[in-house]
């Protein structure tokens, strides 16, 4: 996704339902960036880089222009999901 006055594009992470209230939870795509476990490379027609996953932001699409500017393969998606879902996972720790 693209958005008014933010620099880079935006990957929307939130579900539709959440979206619908056009508030969207979104993490900065970036060429210059490096592979990691939560950064992720994408790709679309118009769009090539590494989604931050650590990144979050919930943006007010009211407050901004915006438009989609395409869609991922489930795999990447799946593999987003995933590092997003690993920084809230909880694990009893021992020290």
């Amino acid at each position: 996704m693209s958005v008014e006055k933010i620099p880079f594009p935006v990957l929307v992470v939130s579900k539709n339902f959440f979206n619908r209230a056009e508030m969207a939870i979104v993490c900065p795509i970036r060429l210059q960036s490096q592979s990691g476990p939560l950064h992720i490379y994408v790709e679309t027609d118009e769009i090539k880089g590494f989604a931050e996953c650590e990144q979050l932001r919930l943006l007010d699409l009211r407050l901004r222009g915006y438009r989609k500017t395409g869609e991922l393969s489930i795999a990447a998606i799946m593999d987003i999901t995933d590092a997003i879902q690993g920084i809230f996972d909880y694990y009893p720790y021992s020290n």
